[in-house]
């Protein structure tokens, strides 16, 4: 079995992301987009937008400045000329696919969607004629949304307490529906999504192509294995929720095959696994902010792992109990995690806010404070707001607040 070091590991692992791909020259295009997205394999989606949607971040990370409406055209587009690329399923989360992945979580919408929901699955025998006149509306109306929907069907019972879960039961069809692949995303308005029939937005022969449930369960670790570069069992089972069965028994085909090959990482205490195609550059170079849900990092055993960086999302934390801040982007630099800032789009006064800035122990203030005041000039920009304002709180506020006056 090949030893390698941490160091080597991290290098696999930020190539296999898209960390060392060459710049783009002028425009980004659709070219682009597929590069990023052969190399993160999903995009995650998700509802904050107190800096940006986590589906936008990625991309500037690893291609810069570019128009987040080819997201929008890629996912969500309508045009005969610009095929939509994506769509959107529960793979990592609530994610953005490539369409030709579609088939490969069949298996999963046999499931409805996962262990989590099947509690919505006794709307199928408590409202089977709401499931049917939902799915008929739909078919008349959409792309429709669930409120929409609410108001055509005559509204339902409310259920559930608090905001998040007090949903109706037209809305609890319209997730179970789409978590069992008889719905899909036929647009967004603004973030609010908008259901249609798969029919209509998805080629016939990704509907018609069905692989064995082992088959594509395989697939599928072995696209997370291109993703990570070298990565434990329980890395590659967590990008695409696998089951420790399903992902074992994967792991176990793939080394068979060589496809993967057993490594041992220096300081990991579960055996590894490197992808036979992973490269391994001699260095990486240049900068860029993550967002909490970017791949490189979601995982957060996997990051400390890689760059001895603790990480978690602190969202959900009382905001007294915050060591970081709400929503805190870690920084890279040349293939180091090495500081931490909390953002926030101020989009009424024109400023990207960071009301903290920390720096990594032992890492140096005069090499990262001009890198990350650039790379914030660079998101504010690439945001349309016009300064950047620095706050107080943390190692690194003082010095960034210096350099980017």
């Amino acid at each position: 079995m090949q030893t390698m070091s941490r160091d080597t590991a991290r290098r696999a692992a930020l190539a296999a992301q898209g960390f060392t791909d060459p710049a783009p020259r002028g425009e980004v295009t659709r070219r682009h987009l597929v590069r990023v997205l052969s190399r993160t394999k999903l995009l995650q989606l998700d509802s904050v937008n107190v800096a940006v949607r986590a589906h936008y971040m990625p991309l500037f990370s690893r291609l810069g400045r570019y128009d987040p409406a080819l997201v929008d055209a890629a996912a969500w587009s309508h045009r005969a000329r610009q095929p939509r690329l994506l769509v959107e399923y529960w793979a990592h989360e609530a994610s953005l696919i490539p369409i030709e992945d579609w088939p490969l979580l069949r298996w999963r919408m046999r499931d409805h969607g996962g262990a989590w929901r099947r509690r919505s699955r006794e709307l199928l025998e408590r409202s089977p004629s709401l499931v049917n006149d939902v799915l008929a509306a739909v078919k008349d109306l959409g792309p429709i949304s669930a409120g929409a929907l609410e108001r055509e069907l005559g509204g339902g019972e409310r259920q559930g307490r608090g905001p998040w879960w007090n949903r109706s039961d037209t809305k609890r069809v319209c997730e179970l529906l789409f978590a069992m692949g008889e719905l899909t995303t036929g647009t967004r308005r603004g973030f609010e999504r908008l259901y249609d029939l798969p029919e209509r937005v998805l080629p016939a022969h990704v509907l018609g192509h069905e692989p064995e449930d082992d088959d594509a369960v395989r697939a599928l670790v072995e696209r997370s294995a291109q993703a990570l570069g070298v990565a434990t069992e329980p890395d590659l089972r967590d990008y695409y929720r696998l089951s420790p069965a399903q992902s074992q028994r994967a792991v176990a085909e793939l080394v068979e095959q060589g496809v993967l090959e057993p490594v041992s990482v220096h300081g990991w205490r579960q055996p590894a696994y490197r992808h036979a195609g992973a490269r391994i550059p001699r260095k990486v170079v240049g900068r860029a902010l993550l967002c909490p849900f970017d791949p490189l990092i979601w995982e957060r055993s996997r990051a400390q792992r890689l760059f001895d960086y603790h990480y978690r999302i602190e969202i959900y934390v009382p905001e007294p109990k915050r060591q970081y801040g709400y929503y805190v982007f870690p920084f890279l630099l040349n293939g180091e995690l090495v500081a931490r800032v909390d953002l926030k789009a101020d989009r009424a006064a024109g400023v990207l806010r960071v009301p903290g800035a920390f720096l990594e122990p032992g890492r140096d203030l005069g090499e990262v404070v001009p890198e990350l005041a650039g790379a914030l000039r660079d998101m504010a920009s690439w945001l349309g707001l016009d300064d950047v304002v620095v706050g107080d709180r943390g190692n690194l506020a003082a010095p960034l607040r210096a350099v980017v006056r």
